[in-house]
Parts: C-alpha cells; structure tokens; sequence
C-alpha cells in the first residue's frame, strides 16, 4: 500500500457487512483531500461525478447529492408552489397573520420553525445523502439557502400578485408572507431531495 492512500480497515459499513453509495462517497472526498496533482484531483471528481449518476440511476431514495444548481432550483419552487397555492387562497392564512402581527416573538419563532424543519428535511430526516458543497462563506449550505430563499420569495410574490397582502401594511404584510412561507418552506425541501437531483 502507498503512502497515503486510505486503509482498506477505515470502510465503514451499514452493519450487514456491505458499505452504500455515501460510504464510497466518503473515501473519494478523503482520496480527494489527499492527492497532490491537480489531474489526480480531477479524476478523483470525475469518478465522484460518474458515481452520483450511477447512484441517481439506481434508485428514487438513498442517493448521494452535492451541490444546488438551477434544476434544484426549479424543484424547490415546484414543491413550494404545490404546497403553498392552497395558503395563498385560504382565508385562514390571513386570520393567523393578524395573530402573529400582534405578537412578534410568536412570529419570530415560526419563522424558525420552518427554517428548522427545512433543516430537518434536507439534512438530518436522511431521505437522501445529502453533502454540503461549497457554502457561502465557508458555512451556510448553499441548498439550505436557496430552498428558504426560494420558497419565501414565492410566498411573498405569490401573496402580493394575488392580491392577498397590502404592503401599506408592511407588518401585517410580512406575517402573511411568514404564515404561507411555513408549508411553503417545507414543500420546497421536500420538492428538492424527493426527486433526488
């Protein structure tokens, strides 16, 4: 064995004797980090490339995703949608609102909520394996944000073409958009990770 090449040992497996798609996954991040030239470099990324296409090909669930890119985009303001269109025409959404205008911190903890739901789905609910691939500054998941990012954006455009907020009202306003972001957040993660792109 070379210096420096992972020890056929450090494989970990599912406990049934047989390592999955994130295993390998793991050893070519870490063959990764461990070769010097740049072309050992971008085979070991080819190899991880050709790997997520033949996990993708296998199976809808248990697959291996890195990165965030427009097709996740795209999926994540599917999910939103479907989840969020029911919101936007319900009048209870509006009733909830004039509740959480009147009382911040409830509004601020349903903000996170969703946030940690989203959380939840994408990153610890293990439907699919979901890696962190260059986060924005070094740590905010990029996924993480273009699926908050987006299924709120929805909610406010979504809310506001409809007509269904008043931004002369801006409080009342941004708690509508909040109340509809809830379910339109958790549509989004769910629309990204269940195709498993």
């Amino acid at each position: 064995m070379s210096a420096g090449a992972p020890d056929d040992d450090a494989v970990e497996t599912d406990g049934d004797g047989s390592a999955d798609m994130g295993d390998l996954f793991d050893e070519l991040e870490e063959l990764e980090a461990l070769v010097v030239s740049d072309a050992a470099r971008e085979q070991v990324r080819e190899t991880m490339r050709v790997a997520m296409e033949a996990s993708a090909a296998a199976s809808p669930f248990g697959r291996v995703i890195r990165g965030f890119d427009r097709g996740d985009l795209a999926e994540a303001l599917l999910g939103a949608l479907l989840f969020g269109i029911p919101m936007a025409v319900e009048g209870g959404t509006q009733e909830v609102a004039v509740f959480l205008a009147g009382h911040p911190g409830a509004l601020g903890v349903t903000f996170c909520f969703a946030v940690g739901m989203v959380v939840g789905i994408i990153y610890v609910a293990d439907i699919q394996d979901v890696r962190v691939h260059k986060p924005i500054f070094g740590v905010i998941p990029r996924r993480l944000v273009g699926v908050i990012g987006v299924s709120f954006l929805t909610a406010v455009c979504l809310l506001t073409v409809w007509g269904r907020v008043d931004w002369e009202t801006p409080w009342l306003a941004l708690a509508n958009a909040v109340v509809a972001f809830v379910p339109m957040s958790i549509g989004a993660a769910l629309g990204d990770l269940l195709p498993g792109s």
